[in-house]
C-alpha cells in the first residue's frame, strides 16, 4: 500500500517556494528603492550644478556692471576663474569655474561660459555660455536729433528715430519713433501734427484725433513721445577717437591744403592724398546753403599706402573724402578740429562706392564727422555706402544742386547699408526733382552690439543677448 506525502511537508515546500519569492520581491524592492534614490540624487545634484552655473553667469554680469572693461575677473591674469559656492548655512556646497572671453575690436559682445560642480559628486557638471552686450547708437537706422521729412520714392529697412518731429511719406519696414508728441511741421502751414506723421493720401489727421494705424506707410507702426537720443556726448567720443588714434592707430593733422582722400583697399591697407582742390562748379551752379560747394575732388598727391591699424581707428583733423572696399577688417574714420568752433567743424565727404565684401558683420566701416557728412557734386549716379554714418553738429546728405549743376543735379539712386545719425535734416533729394531720386536706406543688424571701433554707445549697461547650456 502506497504511502501519502505529509502535510507538514507540504507546508514545509510552500514556505520555502514563497519566502523565496518573497526575498526577490523585497530585493527587487530595495534595490528599485535605492537606484530611485540614486536618481534622485543624482537629479537633485544636477540641477544644483546648474543653479551653481547659473549664478556664475549672474556674479559676472554684476561685475561688469562695475567694472565694465575687466574681463580677468579683477585678477588681471587669464582664466578660467573659479568661486566656491556656498548654501545659506555657509556650508560649501560646490564651485563655478568662469571662461571669459573679451569683445573683439569695435564689438561690445562679451562670451562668458560658467561651468558649476557640487561637492556631493565631483563627476557632475553643468556649463552655460551666454553673450552679453552693450547696445550702440547704431540700434537705429536713422537717429536724427531734429525735425525730419522722409520723402516719396523713400524706403527704410530698420527703426527709425528722431529727438524732433518726422514727417514720413516713403515707406517704412520697422518702428518709425519721435521724442515729441506733436510739433509744428517747418513744411507747411496750420496746427501741430503728430509727432510721426504721413502725408501720403489720406494724410493723418490733427492731434487730439486719434493716430490712424497706416500700415501702407509704417508697416510696423509707429511711436511717439519715447526718450531722446543723445547727440552731446558725441563730441566726448571725438576726442576719445582723437586721442586712441595718434598712441595707437593714424592721426592726420591739418594737411595745409583743403582735406585728405582715403581710399581703403582689400588687401587690409589704404592709401591717403592730399586734396589740393575741388571741381569748380559750372556756371551758374551755386547756392545760399551753408557749407555749400561742390565737394568733389579735382587734384591730388599721393601720400603713402599704409595697413589698416590694430585698434581700427584713423582721425584726420581736416575734411576727409573716403571711397574703395574693405574685406574682413573693422574701421573707424572719424574727422573733426579741437577745441571745437562751429566755424571749423570738419566734414567727411563719399563721392564713388564704399563697400563691404562680407555682410555678416564681420565687415564694418564707422565714419564720424565733427559737422556735415556730404554726398558731392560730382556723385556715382547709382551709388552705394555700406557704412554707419553720424554727423555730429551737421546733416547726413547732399547739397542742393540746381538744374544749373547739369549734368550732376539729377542722380539715380543711392543706397546706404549701415545706419546714419544726423544731428540736422537729412535728405539726398529736394522738391525740384534734384538730387537722388531713388533712396534706399538698409539697416544693418550687426551694428547693434557689433558697431565700428570706438562707436558711441546707448548704455553703460550690459544686457544679454543669448543664453545656452552647453554641457
Amino acid at each position: 500500500m502506497r504511502k501519502q506525502p505529509t502535510q507538514q511537508g507540504l507546508i514545509l515546500l510552500n514556505i520555502i517556494v514563497f519566502g523565496s519569492i518573497a526575498v526577490m520581491l523585497i530585493t527587487a524592492l530595495v534595490v528599485t528603492a535605492v537606484s530611485t534614490i540614486n536618481v534622485a540624487r543624482n537629479v537633485a545634484n544636477q540641477e544644483q550644478a546648474f543653479q551653481i552655473a547659473e549664478a556664475g553667469i549672474e556674479y559676472y554680469r554684476w561685475h561688469l556692471a562695475h567694472a565694465p572693461t575687466d574681463y580677468t575677473d579683477g585678477t588681471g591674469s587669464p582664466g578660467p576663474y573659479v568661486h566656491e559656492y556656498f548654501d545659506r548655512q555657509n556650508n560649501k556646497i560646490g564651485e563655478f569655474a568662469l571662461t571669459i572671453e573679451p569683445p573683439p575690436i569695435g564689438s561690445t559682445i562679451v562670451t562668458i561660459t560658467a561651468t558649476g560642480t557640487v561637492v556631493a559628486d565631483s563627476n557632475i557638471s553643468r556649463a552655460i555660455r551666454t553673450h552679453l552686450a552693450i547696445p550702440s547708437l547704431a540700434r537705429f537706422a536713422v537717429a536724427a536729433n531734429s525735425d525730419m521729412r522722409f520723402g516719396e520714392g523713400t524706403v527704410v529697412f530698420g527703426p527709425i528715430h528722431s529727438n524732433g518731429g518726422i514727417r514720413f511719406d516713403g515707406l517704412a519696414h520697422n518702428v518709425v519713433s519721435s521724442a515729441v508728441e506733436d510739433y509744428n511741421d517747418p513744411d507747411h502751414s496750420g496746427g501741430n501734427e503728430f509727432g510721426v506723421h504721413t502725408h501720403v493720401s489720406p494724410t493723418d489727421p490733427l492731434p487730439p484725433a486719434t493716430v490712424p494705424l497706416r500700415p501702407d506707410v509704417f508697416e510696423a507702426g509707429r511711436q511717439f513721445p519715447i526718450p531722446a537720443v543723445d547727440f552731446v556726448g558725441i563730441s566726448t567720443d571725438l576726442a576719445s577717437i582723437k586721442s586712441n588714434a595718434q598712441s595707437d592707430g593714424y592721426y592726420y593733422a591739418n594737411s595745409g591744403a583743403l582735406g585728405y582722400r582715403i581710399v581703403l583697399r582689400t588687401d587690409d591697407t589704404f592709401d591717403i592724398y592730399r586734396v589740393n582742390n575741388v571741381v569748380n562748379s559750372p556756371g551758374g551752379c551755386s547756392s545760399s546753403q551753408t557749407g555749400w560747394g561742390t565737394w568733389s575732388v579735382n587734384s591730388q598727391t599721393f601720400l603713402s599706402n599704409n595697413p589698416l591699424p590694430a585698434n581700427g581707428l584713423i582721425f584726420v583733423e581736416d575734411h576727409v573724402w573716403v571711397e574703395g572696399q574693405i574685406d574682413g577688417a573693422r574701421i573707424t574714420i572719424a574727422s573733426g578740429r579741437f577745441p571745437d568752433n562751429p566755424s571749423t567743424r570738419t566734414n567727411i565727404t563719399v563721392n564713388n562706392d564704399l563697400l563691404y565684401t562680407n555682410y555678416d558683420g564681420s565687415d564694418v566701416i564707422g565714419l564720424i564727422s565733427q559737422n556735415n557728412f556730404n554726398i558731392g557734386m560730382v556723385s556715382q549716379n547709382s551709388l552705394r555706402i555700406d557704412a554707419a554714418i553720424i554727423a555730429q553738429n551737421g546733416r547726413v546728405g547732399r547739397h542742393h544742386y540746381s538744374n544749373k549743376c547739369n549734368p550732376y543735379h539729377q542722380r539715380d539712386e543711392v543706397t546706404l547699408y549701415g545706419m546714419i545719425a544726423t544731428s540736422l535734416r537729412y535728405g539726398f533729394a529736394y522738391t525740384d526733382d534734384t538730387g537722388y531720386a531713388d533712396r534706399y536706406l538698409n539697416y544693418d543688424a550687426n551694428l547693434l552690439y557689433g558697431p565700428p571701433p570706438s562707436f558711441p554707445l546707448t548704455s553703460d549697461q550690459y544686457v544679454t543677448i543669448s543664453w545656452e547650456e552647453v554641457k
